[in-house]
């Protein structure tokens, strides 16, 4: 993503200097300030610029509206960027994960029945066009959505984009904390309006859209559905309808509302289903992620791990389910780093160190670097420790390393202290949830790793900074985005869905931070070096 300049004359909006430089911002209400889409983040020269208006007093930090912000100053420079729509580097799990499910049920809740179209039998629509269907990954970071054909099965096609809400704070509970002031609910229509606008370059007519599934974590799910997620920033930080099932109101965590009542751009009767949480802060893409691997059906010992700002770590098989939240924070997804962004183009993802040269790297779209992501960095630490330019407590004895002087992109021991602590609390999840299962990182057979971030990182770098056990390669598989595959299996298929339902009751969730070996877990995994057998015993 090349750096683009202008001379901008006081009184251009930052929408109107977008346009000139070939940018374009989302929007859909004519530069008014109503719609509230055309979120900016402006990096330098803030104080160039009008004040905040009335439109903008929902955003937090740097944030402005392109179309509100003003040029108010002759000369300087003002430097800012436009979130990501369309470009985020994600990876479908589909064809990664082993097509070993024997005979998945296909049978879609929307059906066919002449000219008329039914959800679970009941006529909703008079229509003889296509039934199509949308899987949504809400992720904290980045969403990704899949339009599916409920006729054939197929994907038709996917986007994805950065998550605009951003401007609330980088991870989960800052946005809760937003959402207990956001009286006018900007962070739920915010995103709805994103995902209508991912929604408008897909190749369908949004009317043939009759069924949605979304899955994220807690707080991203009950967000995007419109539930009151305050009670998952307090211990025991549960959803409301977790409460709801265990008060006997509700026979599920699963939440069901309309296009119409959050206001996608779908046909209005158009269902759309939140899938069941595990427990806690293990969502709705934990649950899909089980989906994908057929966990139901699984004798092994397996793990699952999707990385993420809240890394949930789900170990067992059909018989026994632990699962356990990792409060790692955005670090590995370029959150909170000098340097650090998410997985875009300009993004540095790959690092190697050669004896007596300077690092060698690849930049996502190539080109030159605009920051590092989180493969990057895991690759950064680990060559740092093979290369003894850093000791196992992430001291590198000097303010800065640099990846590239000239592009200015370097580490601090700060950068490494964050992420250190990130990869501390997967350490302590991993120490603490197989103790709780009584099994030892041996008797793991298969590690999945899915996400984005694990599907691009490197597995013996991984290995070698601890942030996973030491097991065998052939043992580690990377199956890229199983959160977005198992909301699509859950489209194609009710009976799917409601093996789902039955499946997640049985998933024990482990609060990490309630045992009594987590704080000697968490300091000890602060530390890179592998994990082994030993780690684990020092947290009983």
């Amino acid at each position: 993503m090349e750096t683009r300049k202008l001379e901008a004359e006081p009184g251009l909006s930052l929408f109107e200097c977008a346009e000139e430089l070939g940018l374009a911002v989302t929007n859909s209400c004519q530069k008014l300030g109503n719609c509230r889409e055309c979120i900016v983040e402006v990096s330098e020269g803030a104080d160039l610029l009008t004040p905040p208006t009335e439109h903008e007093r929902h955003l937090r930090g740097s944030y402005r509206l392109a179309c509100r912000a003003r040029v108010s100053a002759a000369s300087g420079t003002i430097a800012f960027r436009r979130l990501r729509h369309g470009d985020v580097s994600i990876v479908d799990a589909g064809h990664q994960i082993p097509a070993h499910r024997h005979a998945m049920p296909f049978d879609p809740a929307v059906t066919r029945d002449g000219g008329s179209v039914a959800l679970d039998g009941v006529t909703i629509a008079r229509s003889t066009g296509p039934l199509y269907g949308l899987a949504l990954d809400l992720g904290t970071t980045t969403v990704v959505v899949r339009l599916v054909d409920l006729e054939g099965g197929r994907v038709k096609a996917s986007r994805s984009f950065e998550n605009p809400q951003c401007f609330a704070g980088s991870d989960v509970m800052a946005r809760i904390a937003y959402a207990s002031t956001d009286g006018e609910g900007r962070l739920r229509s915010t995103l709805a309006a994103y995902v209508n606008q991912a929604v408008k370059a897909l190749p369908c007519d949004p009317e043939c859209i009759y069924e949605i599934v979304a899955v994220g974590n807690p707080t991203m799910r009950d967000l995007f559905l419109g539930l009151d997620v305050q009670s998952l920033g307090q211990s025991p930080y549960r959803s409301l309808t977790e409460y709801e099932l265990d008060a006997g109101r509700s026979t599920s965590t699963s939440v069901s509302v309309t296009a119409r009542q959050i206001g996608l751009r779908a046909h209005a009767e158009a269902r759309v289903c939140g899938l069941p949480l595990v427990g806690s802060h293990v969502g709705a893409d934990a649950a899909a992620c089980l989906l994908a691997i057929e966990a139901a059906d699984e004798d092994r010992l397996v793990a699952l791990m999707d990385i993420g700002t809240n890394t949930e770590l789900l170990i067992g098989n059909r018989h026994k389910l632990l699962a356990a939240s990792c409060p790692a924070g955005p670090a590995f997804e370029g959150g909170t780093i000098a340097c650090g962004m998410p997985a875009f183009p300009g993004a540095i993802e790959t690092v190697r160190f050669d004896a007596g040269a300077e690092p060698a790297y690849e930049v996502i779209g190539g080109g030159t670097p605009q920051g590092i992501c989180g493969s990057g960095l895991l690759d950064t630490l680990s060559e740092l420790l093979r290369t003894q330019r850093m000791n196992g407590l992430g001291r590198i004895g000097s303010e800065r390393f640099f990846l590239d002087s000239r592009a200015d992109i370097y580490l601090t021991e700060q950068d490494i202290s964050r992420l250190a602590q990130a990869k501390g609390a997967h350490a302590a999840g991993w120490a603490l949830v197989m103790k709780q299962y009584g099994a030892a990182f041996a008797d793991i057979e298969r590690l999945y790793m899915a996400g984005g971030f694990a599907n691009h990182i490197d597995v013996e770098a991984a290995l070698r900074i601890g942030l996973i056990p030491q097991l065998p390669g052939e043992r580690v598989q990377q199956i890229g985005n199983a959160a977005i595959e198992g909301a699509t299996l859950a489209l194609l298929s009710v009976g799917l869905r409601r093996q789902l339902e039955q499946f997640v009751r049985r998933v024990e969730h482990i609060e990490l931070e309630t045992d009594d070996g987590f704080f000697d877990a968490f300091v000890d995994g602060c530390q890179f070096k592998p994990l082994r057998e030993e780690d684990q015993s020092r947290s009983t």
